[in-house]
């Protein structure tokens, strides 16, 4: 992977090299703030952006960017909350934005300042967590499915989550490391809702996670797609551009969309309250619109592009592919993350962590 340098003009030598790769590549723990109104502020997930479009984007607008990545939605939420940085464009996920509205962390899309929107994907505008697109506007999207290694499994025997329980798969499970995906393949089994909030639904989840135990192999992160390309472990639960990275790295993996539920995620560009420089966040953001652009970056990132007019440009072999493209009649199945409030994430996060202390 490239790394992404931003130069300012006349420093030179080793140790302003140095400085500016710390500035650029901060991570949350160690953000920059900018009083220069010729700065944009971007914080964004890590990985997460073809660094070559940041280069054209300063080079066409005369800006410079400063850009720091988080780990976390709750990560990026805190700083943000605390407002001692600033930061001109955020890209939180569909789950957080509901919080961030309430807490007033977001201001208010001027979309007569925007171009590029008419080209985005329906079924991903105007959905419960921002009606209108009031905050935001979807930057990727995807899905939560299952990798399988073909050449130790037959991909005929996993169709959907609920095949994962099945015996023959002992200790050949990674498990992604988080509550919201791992009690919602369980609700799904159950025929509840992914967003459910009903504290009995939720222990009967946990109850049939627990038949679940000797298949597991470890519950993990971003460790997931270095064993599966290692075949260290031949069944792994993960989002489709993590997948489309195993792929590439590991023929014989295949990700299978689950027949009985699944998820769909969005995460978005929006306009935090820090904002100092919201005319330089609106000309990235149409930037990066521009069916070229968001073309470039979806093959640079490996997920699936919100832009209808990017999708065209995009290799046949990639777009034509169900599991990161599902038909409609796929994704009738899946749900959008819902924000269920502080309680019920708490409920989900003590359910998930008491599963976890039993394997």
């Amino acid at each position: 992977m490239k790394r992404l340098w931003v130069f300012f003009g006349g420093i030179v030598g080793v140790l302003s090299l140095l400085l500016i790769a710390t500035t650029v590549l901060s991570k949350e723990s160690g953000a920059v703030s900018s009083t220069d109104p010729n700065s944009l502020i971007i914080y964004n997930w890590g990985e997460y952006i073809d660094p070559d479009l940041i280069e054209k984007f300063e080079a066409e607008s005369g800006y410079s960017v400063i850009y720091n990545t988080f780990d976390s939605n709750e990560a990026m939420e805190t700083k943000v909350k605390q407002g001692g940085t600033r930061y001109d464009l955020i890209f939180p996920s569909e789950s957080i934005i509901p919080k961030m509205i309430e807490e007033g962390l977001l201001l208010p899309l001027d979309h007569s300042k925007l171009t590029g929107t008419e080209d985005l994907s329906a079924f991903l505008m105007d959905q419960a967590f921002d009606p209108d697109n009031t905050y935001s506007i979807p930057y990727f999207w995807g899905t939560i499915g299952i990798m399988v290694n073909t050449d130790e499994i037959d991909p005929t025997l996993i169709k959907g989550w609920s095949d994962l329980w099945n015996p023959a798969f002992k200790n050949d499970i990674l498990m992604v490391d988080g509550a919201r995906e791992t009690l919602g393949l369980a609700l799904q089994v159950l025929g509840d809702s992914q967003n459910e909030q009903d504290p009995a639904a939720l222990a009967a989840a946990v109850e049939k996670l627990a038949d679940l135990r000797p298949n597991v192999k470890a519950v993990l992160t971003d460790e997931i797609k270095t064993l599966m390309i290692n075949n260290d472990a031949p069944i792994g639960i993960g989002y489709s551009g993590d997948a489309a990275y195993v792929m590439a790295e590991n023929p014989a993996v295949r990700y299978v969309v689950p027949n009985d539920g699944g998820a769909i995620w969005t995460d978005n560009f929006a306009i935090p309250k820090t904002a100092g420089n919201q005319a330089g966040a609106y000309a990235f953001i149409n930037f990066m619109l521009r069916p070229e652009n968001a073309a470039q970056n979806a093959e640079y990132v490996g997920y699936a592009t919100p832009s209808e007019a990017a999708k065209a440009m995009l290799p046949r072999a990639l777009t034509q592919d169900k599991a990161f493209y599902p038909d409609p009649s796929a994704m009738d199945l899946m749900e959008h993350y819902e924000y269920l409030g502080k309680d019920t994430v708490e409920r989900y996060n003590d359910f998930f962590l008491e599963w976890k202390l039993g394997l």
